[in-house]
């Protein structure tokens, strides 16, 4: 898909998670506080691994697939699969959920859905290429971690 040095941008396109281009249908979503929980439990994870440039979307009011949006950066493949691997194992550890992965095996753009909190673990190339953050962040609702 891309070369050894990780500089060829030509086929991005194919590394989007399949689920990513579609809408996904709306998922019974926990109430109470339980998704700032989640979305704790979700930061503490990407810290601990070392994630960079995590950015948190709120995504109440604007969006029935979830509450919030995270989207972060591993500095390879290996590294972005060992983060995603990790949350979801965390998640399913603290809460008995089993999050939805998909893109791990490729390790450019994993995408993690908790329900209540979608992660986006982005190689730096793809994330740049992709601009999530520019889609769906309203100049103050970002906030970077």
């Amino acid at each position: 898909m891309c070369n050894a040095g990780g500089n060829d941008l030509s086929n991005l396109h194919s590394a989007a998670p399949k689920s990513a281009a579609r809408a996904a249908p709306p998922m019974a979503r926990s109430q109470n506080g339980q998704s700032e929980d989640l979305l704790a439990l979700i930061l503490s994870s990407l810290d601990d691994d070392k994630a960079e440039n995590v950015v948190t979307i709120d995504l109440r009011g604007r969006s029935s697939v979830a509450d919030y949006m995270v989207i972060c950066s591993g500095r390879s493949s290996r590294q972005v699969g060992a983060i995603a691997e990790k949350l979801v194992e965390r998640v399913k550890e603290a809460t008995g959920r089993t999050a939805k992965i998909e893109g791990k095996d490729q390790g450019d753009w994993v995408l993690i859905d908790t329900a209540d909190v979608i992660v986006h673990v982005f190689r730096p190339e793809v994330r740049e290429f992709y601009q999530l953050e520019k889609m769906w962040m309203p100049t103050s609702a970002a906030t970077p971690v």
